[in-house]
Parts: structure tokens; sequence; C-alpha cells
């Protein structure tokens, strides 16, 4: 069980329990996120769930397999906590001190008199590495999204603006089985997919226009993420070119994720394709990012990292070009490194197509 994990931690961390905030971390050890709620884990192995009436029912329901127990207390959160550690006799507290709120701290801090231990990123090293089960909820997410663009690809025709194909794709998704949007859709058209993060408009698609997609479906709070790059009726010689040089460098970045592989030789992989054409000053983002329960989490490829990719670990890799008042393009796919390499979890064609 999870747990266990969290007993490690409070273990290295010289405390006495485990308080958890973060949503996502407290998903990770209860099996989704309420909006108010939080996680408390004991060094004897004892967990609660905290939680007021909103989701006292689906808690209850989730801590059939946690194990945790569900309290919805008639006082103040903080408070609860207090007499929880008063006691069990808790002195020490590991807590989430990189996403905290300073308020927050403060206030927990007061009420159960206790000294506060933070665990830095010691969390998200934990959930970085992915269990089998994690990794069939993203393939899951993944499956949706795929089919979901499947669909989409019909409708994408000059004439049609990017909000309005945005939101039927989100609608898309959602009738095929996501649980919601990893994050807003992005679906740029012509020079705005220039834009790495461009905000749809009410922009027209016309001939020979690029439309760039960067999209995800979740699964029982699982993200996916994928961004595919199409020509709209006609392609120059130019579009065509620069995106099989995108896509050399996405091969390129995907041979190279390996087990023990610095995540910045990762980078360097895709980025040296790019600038063998002179092209890697309009590459402005790093190669990939963790994707989890957070869109973003765990480690980065990019050129300051220092991180070490490990087996279990799953992440984007999505080299991209955006040329101002011209064009963009970005071909992302999400890898599982394994023990002797890595799984593309992607399987959405790459291959250059003018709808």
């Amino acid at each position: 069980m999870r747990t266990e994990k969290a007993l490690k931690l409070i273990e290295e961390k010289g405390a006495d329990a485990l308080l958890l905030f973060n949503e996502s971390n407290m998903h990770y050890f209860c099996g989704f996120a309420p909006s108010e709620g939080i996680v408390l884990i004991l060094k004897n192995g004892c967990g609660y769930h905290i939680v007021d009436s909103r989701y006292t029912e689906t808690a209850q329901n989730y801590a059939k397999k946690t194990g945790l127990i569900v309290q919805e207390p008639e006082v103040p959160f903080a408070d609860h906590i207090a007499e929880i550690c008063k006691h069990a006799n808790i002195r020490k507290i590991a807590f989430e001190d990189e996403t905290i709120s300073y308020k927050r701290y403060n206030l927990y801090k007061e009420k159960t008199g206790c000294i506060f231990i933070g665990i830095g990123d010691a969390l998200m090293r934990i959930r970085n590495v992915k269990e089998p089960e994690e990794i069939r909820y993203m393939k899951k997410a993944n499956e949706i999204a795929e089919k979901s663009l499947a669909e989409l690809l019909n409708h994408i025709r000059p004439g049609k603006t990017e909000k309005e194909l945005q939101a039927y794709f989100d609608y898309i998704m959602l009738q095929n089985g996501s649980d919601g949007v990893s994050f807003d859709t992005i679906l740029l058209t012509g020079a705005h997919t220039s834009l790495p993060h461009g905000v749809p408009d009410d922009r027209k698609i016309q001939k020979g226009d690029f439309v760039l997609i960067d999209f995800g479906a979740t699964y029982k709070g699982y993200h996916s993420d994928m961004t595919r790059t199409f020509a709209v009726g006609a392609a120059s010689d130019e579009m065509k070119e620069m995106y099989d040089l995108v896509l050399r460098a996405n091969l390129a970045g995907i041979h190279a994720l390996k087990p023990n592989t610095a995540c910045v030789d990762v980078y360097q992989a895709a980025y040296d394709v790019l600038e063998s054409k002179n092209m890697g000053r309009y590459f402005r983002h790093s190669l990939g990012h963790g994707v989890g329960l957070d869109i973003h989490e765990g480690f980065n490829a990019s050129p300051r990292s220092k991180d070490i990719f490990v087996p279990g670990n799953i992440t984007s890799i999505e080299p991209g070009i955006y040329i101002p008042d011209l064009f963009g393009i970005r071909i992302e796919d999400v890898c599982l490194v394994t023990e002797d390499g890595n799984e593309d979890i992607s399987q959405f064609s790459k291959s250059f197509t003018v709808l």
C-alpha cells in the first residue's frame, strides 16, 4: 500500500507524522482530491482523511481500498488535527514546505505546537515513479484523447474558428470518457501557432495554414498530454521541411530517453537536430516534463535540469519551433521510461498530414 511509502518518508525525516494539503498528494494516498481536505498519516501506520460533509461518502468509499480513517469534524480542521496530535503524542510533523501557504503553515504550527519538518521534493520523487495501476490509468486517458482527436480531424476545415473547434474537441473528449480536460486545450491556426501556449480566439482557419493542437484527457485523476500539428488544404515546401525537422528532433529525444540518462542529455539530443538547420533559437521551452496526477510534475528535460531518468518515470517529449508571424510546429509524445529503454504511450500518427 502507498501508506508504506509515507511511513518510510516519515522515518527518513525523523518525524512522527506526515501532513498533506496538496490535492494531488492527497489523491495519491486517498484515491481522489476534495477541494477541502487533509490527509494525516502517523508513524504507527494509522492514517486519517479529514473532510467536510460534501465529501464524506466519497471518502468512505475510497477508504475501503486505502484503509484511511475518514473523519468529518465538527470543529475547524486545524483544531481537529491538533487533537489527533495531542492524543497520539505527535511532536514532529513532516509537511509540504514547497506548496503550503504561509498562512496555513503558521496556523497549523500554532494549533498543534509541533515542530514542522519540510519534505522538499521527496514526495514528488515518490510519485514520479509510476506504479502499474497508474500507468494503466494514463494509457486509458491517452486512448480517450487519441480517439477524440481522430474524430475532431473530420471537422477541421477552412472557415472554422479556433474557439469553435476547441469547444467541440473538449466535448468529444468528455463524450469518449474523459473525466475532464488535462488543461485548457490549445488549438491554434496560421501565424497564431508561433505562440507556444497561445489562447484560442475567433481566428478562422485558412487554406495553407498549420493547425497546432495541444490537448489531454484525464482518467481517474491521471493526465494524458499530446501535441500534433496538421496542415489544412495545402502546404508549402518550407512547412514540409520544418515539420520533418521537428519530427526528427522528436524521434531523437525519444531515442535518447533511457534509464540512468541525464534529463539534460535527452534535451540536447533533440536540440542538436534542430540546431543542425540553425533552428535551435526557435525552440523556446524545455523538451519535456513529467506527467501524472499533475499535468506538470516530476523531472523536466531541460538544459538546466540536474535530474536523471529512472524506470517508472513518465515524461513528455515535445520539441517545437516557433517562428514569429509565420508559423509554429510542435510534436509531443508521452513516454514511459522502462528498465531497458522507453515505451511511447502516444500512438497517434506523426506523419506529415494535410487535412
